[in-house]
């Protein structure tokens, strides 16, 4: 009787038992959610000579060989409030991913409790009654619901690491930019303040030939003319440098009061002197921390179709439970209980929630899909319209320097002209505003050419790494 009563009463684990041995996982098919392949290489936009296809450096930066830059960019990388808060973005997907683990581990939950009074009606005397316990629940991951979460939330995790890392390469790029643009700016208002000196001599000449009678006072207006429209540039020249130094500022996490004053000296950007290394297609596809963000945002939202596919099954717990209870008065109350055996919880058979869970995630799996292939196609356009714009400005800005050469030299021969009175003082007047025209249109290509370099950077995807402790070293010593 005991054995067949023994039975009875293990009959409903029995009953669990082909739940257990059909188990399997609701993990979807990766494949269902494949991106698109894209045929990859060489860059159709590249120039001979201008770049090549060497591998980039993870710290671009120093091929400007420039040790304040290279301090500058230390700095904004360990200070910058963007980056504070990337980092916190990442911390709080590093809790919830420690939060899914501890699903695995069995829940507890301990209680006890005292009370004084007069409980029983039957008993007049006052007692105390303490009572304590103990419960102990593990839910069995047959359908792999809960590892599938942990692993969405692995998946998030490295998408916030890759959307840290796409704060520093746009810090990176955006104090480079501020740099170098603050002494490509330094050039542009150096260049306007020695054409302010010279057409303030030529102003002083023709005044004095004016008094001599020997010019027209329509000469002198012209020259007066000259000299005002160069100082017409200088306000925005000094606001642009002084906006670049501000720019430079908030990326070093510091106040604009608080700004570099040793930077006010820089009169000319540094330059590459050799040809960029872009690399290629293929490696732009694995370093842009973008297409890195959202290759794990697909993979976490796949997992989570698995969940909410899981979520169609029942979910299994198996627990335990013991009891404790005791009082002053009663004499023989103490009670001990204890309990133990699954419990089984399935919305069945209406299942229409899970089921519209279900296709919300997979929608999104679908979306992630879509716009992971949108973003692969939106880099390698990036680096294509960077890699034309660069090598337009550079054209431009070769251009305009032998156009500034060839202005110099044409006032310079045409003063000499006009000194002795070979030539009248409107042609000289035309060769002076050429060479000022030409001076002001070569220091203005240096700003776009600057910021063109720096586009092509940022779009290679570049400067995510860490410094390594050389790097750092290195910039301190500088």
């Amino acid at each position: 009787m005991v054995k067949l009563h023994s039975a009875h009463k293990l009959r409903p684990l029995a009953l669990l038992l082909p739940l257990v041995l059909n188990a399997c996982s609701t993990a979807p098919n990766p494949q269902d959610y494949a991106p698109h392949a894209v045929n990859v290489g060489e860059f159709v936009s590249l120039v001979d000579g201008q770049e090549s296809v060497q591998p980039l450096p993870n710290d671009w930066w120093q091929l400007y060989h420039d040790p304040r830059l290279n301090q500058l960019v230390t700095q904004a990388l360990s200070a910058n409030n963007d980056l504070r808060v990337a980092e916190a973005n990442l911390r709080r997907a590093q809790a919830v991913l420690k939060q899914s683990k501890s699903d695995r581990l069995p829940s507890t939950n301990l209680s006890g409790g005292a009370s004084y009074g007069d409980a029983e009606p039957t008993v007049t005397d006052e007692q105390w009654t303490e009572s304590t316990g103990l419960s102990v629940a593990w839910e069995a991951d047959f359908w792999g619901r809960i590892s599938q979460a942990i692993d969405a939330a692995n998946a998030d995790v490295a998408a916030e690491q890759a959307a840290r890392d796409l704060v520093r390469v746009t810090v990176a790029a955006q104090t480079t930019r501020a740099y170098l643009n603050l002494c490509a700016y330094g050039n542009q208002l150096q260049v306007v303040q020695d054409s302010l000196a010279n057409s303030l001599q030529q102003r002083d000449i023709v005044t004095a030939q004016w008094q001599a009678g020997k010019v027209t006072e329509s000469a002198l207006a012209s020259a007066e003319s000259v000299v005002e429209t160069v100082k017409s540039q200088l306000p925005m020249a000094q606001a642009a440098k002084q906006n670049a130094l501000f720019e430079l500022a908030a990326l070093l996490g510091v106040t604009p009061a608080e700004a570099p004053a040793n930077l006010q000296d820089c009169r000319l950007p540094p330059s590459v002197s050799l040809a960029l290394p872009v690399g290629d297609g293929s490696e732009l596809l694995r370093r842009r921390p973008d297409l890195r963000q959202a290759e794990q945002a697909l993979a976490a939202d796949i997992a989570r179709v698995g969940v909410a596919t899981a979520d169609l099954y029942p979910r299994i717990t198996l627990g335990a439970s013991a009891n404790y209870l005791h009082n002053d008065v009663i004499k023989g109350s103490d009670s001990f209980s204890y309990g133990i055996g699954p419990l089984i919880s399935w919305n069945f058979p209406n299942t229409s929630a899970a089921r519209a869970r279900l296709t919300q995630a997979k929608a999104q799996a679908d979306a992630s899909v879509a716009s992971f292939d949108a973003q692969v196609l939106n880099a390698l356009k990036e680096v294509e319209q960077a890699l034309t714009s660069l090598n337009a400005v550079t054209e431009l800005q070769q251009a305009l320097a032998r156009a500034e050469q060839q202005a110099n030299r044409a006032y310079t021969l045409d003063k000499a002209r006009f000194d002795v009175g070979a030539i009248a003082h409107v042609q000289l007047l035309v060769s002076q505003r050429n060479m000022l025209d030409s001076r002001a249109a070569n220091a203005e290509s240096q700003v776009a050419l600057t910021n063109a370099q720096v586009d092509l950077f940022k779009a290679l995807g570049g400067g995510w790494q860490p410094i390594s402790s050389a790097s750092i070293d290195s910039a301190k010593a500088d």
